[in-house]
């Protein structure tokens, strides 16, 4: 194993000062916690919380600030973070509108949050949450009962946190994520597994001519191993999974996110995305919003997630191209 860390087992704490050091304009690391807190002004605002194991960056602390997260709870690598830091993240966050919690689907954060929402609660913190559940790639997996929540995520944050930042109620964004997360659809594909650093290896074994599809963000299992195809070729299954889920038809608006891996140089995304493109185009597909790049990892892992967002509300458009004042977007 070739890092650039020092012990494997401070890698969460020795990160996390450089990431406040680096953007300390921004954002600040709550005392005593591993959770990453937004600097800019408060108005009065619903918050927003999100997290989960650390291993995913920019996910989610790149992600705190003005226009999107309050604060990010972030776990040991691909580690749900525990209650307690998650209280204190909704505590902190708190500005006497109610607190809103992004969960990706994985049995362990959603256990974690739930209870931090009822320590919240006992505190007359007023507080809702959403499950992500985005990845169409196998409905059960290693750490998750039904579908997982992968890189979908980070545009929920997106959408969700213009509503709150243009003020919109705790009922108003709770009834908002519940007609979004269903229109969010994701699946990827490997050529290489993740390093953790505590374990020293990748957490499975591909050839070098290998890939796999539908391969989850922590390593869980996909759904098929072959030969490597060309970037058009990859596209193509991948956008077929994700018709047969959404049924769309000509001239439907979507928003679409080639996210990398970790470990996928920006030029192969880019390709692909030509690829996306011209094959949604001959679906009749008119896509509104376009981002390409790494917004959800899985440390240094080669390959990557297509998502796409069916656009049902007008307004929806408008919130993922709000101005926001964070590290990563």
């Amino acid at each position: 194993m070739k890092k650039i860390i020092n012990d494997p087992s401070s890698v969460l704490d020795e990160m996390l000062s450089g990431l406040t050091f680096a953007y300390e304009d921004l954002v600040e690391r709550l005392p005593e916690t591993n959770v990453i807190h937004r600097k800019t002004a408060q108005n009065k605002k619903v918050a927003l919380v999100s997290g989960g194991g650390s291993g995913h960056e920019p996910a989610h602390a790149g992600f705190v600030g003005k226009g999107m997260l309050s604060a990010a709870v972030c776990g040991e690598v691909f580690t749900s973070p525990t209650p307690d830091q998650i209280y204190e993240a909704i505590k902190a966050s708190d500005e006497g509108e109610g607190v809103f919690l992004v969960i990706k689907n994985y049995s362990g954060d959603v256990m974690n949050f739930d209870m931090a929402k009822d320590l919240a609660e006992m505190d007359d913190i007023a507080v809702e949450f959403v499950i992500v559940d985005d990845d169409v790639a196998v409905e059960d997996s290693t750490y998750t009962a039904g579908k997982r929540g992968i890189a979908g995520t980070v545009l929920v944050h997106k959408i969700l946190g213009a509503a709150a930042e243009k003020g919109a109620s705790l009922a108003e964004i709770k009834e908002l994520a519940d007609k979004l997360v269903p229109n969010v659809k994701s699946i990827g594909v490997a050529l290489r597994a993740a390093t953790v650093p505590e374990v020293g290896k990748p957490g499975f074994e591909l050839a070098e001519d290998e890939i796999e599809f539908g391969v989850g963000i922590h390593g869980e299992p996909g759904y098929r191993r072959e030969k490597i195809k060309p970037s058009k070729d990859l596209a193509k299954e991948l956008i077929e999974r994700l018709k047969s889920e959404f049924q769309w038809e000509k001239e439907e608006q979507y928003a679409v996110l080639v996210n990398g891996m970790g470990g996928t140089p920006l030029m192969e995304q880019f390709i692909f995305m030509n690829d996306v493109k011209n094959l949604l185009a001959e679906e009749g597909i008119v896509l509104a919003y376009k981002k390409v790049g790494d917004y959800m990892t899985s440390i240094d892992m080669q390959g990557l997630s297509l998502t796409l967002v069916k656009l049902e509300d007008g307004q929806w458009l408008d919130y993922l191209t709000a101005p926001v004042t964070t590290i990563a977007w």
